[in-house]
């Protein structure tokens, strides 16, 4: 794991795109770069979310943008730190920018859910070596496959898109979480701004070959335990047009209500990933998920164990 700061990296060089006269080509070198394509047809590993029920149906790809949106405490942040431990099992390179979180705190959670334990709260003497021994484990895990930007508050978009191209020519970086696009554009309804990041965010994603995950925030609903749909997104209708993939996450408030006035609850998932657009895939479904207190993780059964993401094996 690397931290990646502004006194140390000058990232102004890398907000511009490439120069005009790189990008302007005669139609012969398309040409001679499809023959070539035809003759060596690449063989796209498919890189897939850790749960088993999603796998032949939700992947990303190279090139694209993904939007995550919730309500404030629906558990955004947790679900994909969750991912980003799924694409590092699966030999990807991961940089996390997180402006509503310090590095050191996203470690600590990412941990928590890479062991399986409550490791803060554990009333055990050897607590401490405990904990040490899974940061190593982490360490190992996640050495030249995660960095996070350190970088707190409200940001610049020009900044943002800076580090990330950065994270792409120069680390080869191949996934950027992005968390939250409110703290990269002032104003919630400067609708223009919001606008033209996200487009430079899909700009920068094909040109550069990565796939950007953005976090973002649903407006405030008349109920928590309203199921929210694709135009509760805060911000313009553009965010979910450009993108090309809109993942929902709903935390199912109504079955907690019921938990905490003594009634059964049977049958009901402790949230849902709602895939409300994939651009380029055939399949945009619902995925029940289960919550695991200790792990922070979410797991596809009820009575199900959380994820051994360095055990060798598929989710």
């Amino acid at each position: 794991m690397e931290y990646l700061t502004n006194e140390e990296i000058n990232f102004e060089q890398y907000l511009k795109l490439t120069e005009a006269h790189m990008k302007v080509k005669d139609v012969s070198v398309f040409i001679d770069e499809l023959k070539i394509e035809i003759d060596n047809p690449v063989q796209t590993k498919k890189i897939c979310m850790p749960w088993s029920k999603t796998i032949n149906e939700f992947n990303f790809r190279a090139g694209e943008v993904t939007l995550y949106a919730g309500t404030n405490g629906s558990g955004k942040s947790l679900i994909t730190g969750q991912i980003a431990l799924g694409l590092i099992k699966q030999d990807q390179k991961v940089c996390i920018m997180s402006f509503e979180m310090k590095p050191i705190k996203t470690i600590m959670r990412m941990v928590r859910q890479f062991s399986g334990e409550d490791l803060e709260n554990l009333f055990t003497s050897d607590r401490l070596i405990k904990i040490k021994s899974y940061l190593d484990r982490l360490q190992t895990f996640s050495t030249n496959k995660l960095w996070l930007y350190d970088q707190q508050g409200t940001t610049s978009s020009s900044q943002v898109i800076s580090v990330a191209r950065y994270c792409a020519v120069e680390l080869g970086i191949t996934h950027i979480f992005i968390d939250s696009l409110m703290k990269c554009v002032s104003g919630e309804d400067d609708y223009n701004a919001q606008k033209a990041f996200v487009d430079e965010l899909t700009a920068l994603a094909r040109d550069h070959n990565v796939h950007i995950h953005l976090i973002h925030h649903i407006r405030k609903l008349s109920s928590e335990e309203v199921v929210p749909n694709k135009t509760d997104i805060k911000g313009t209708g553009a965010i979910s047009d450009q993108v090309d993939n809109v993942l929902l996450m709903y935390r199912n408030k109504a079955k907690e209500r019921k938990l905490r006035n003594g009634e059964e609850v049977i049958g009901k998932p402790d949230a849902m990933l709602m895939c409300e657009k994939q651009r380029n895939g055939e399949h945009e479904d619902w995925y029940n998920l289960y919550y695991h207190k200790d792990s922070q993780q979410f797991i596809e059964d009820e009575n199900g164990v959380p994820m051994a993401f360095d055990e060798k094996g598929a989710f």
